[in-house]
């Protein structure tokens, strides 16, 4: 499966993958993050329901805490 995540193309050997089995591969599992899919943000809830599919643009952003 070809992705585009955060503007950069990358290859998954899986046929099929979820929002959590993304989040999983990049290994950002328990982090403080959202994420984007063809301009639709995926509530976190939604991970595991979530199908992706080839060519699918996201876009995975980090909370930065500081003051």
């Amino acid at each position: 499966m070809q992705l585009s995540v955060n503007g950069n193309s990358k290859s998954f050997e899986a046929a099929h993958m979820t929002v959590a089995d993304l989040v999983s591969e990049l290994k950002i599992v328990g982090k403080r993050i959202a994420v984007e899919c063809n301009g639709e943000i995926i509530p976190k809830s939604q991970y595991a329901e979530t199908q992706l599919n080839d060519g699918d643009s996201l876009e995975v952003v980090g909370a930065v805490g500081g003051g």
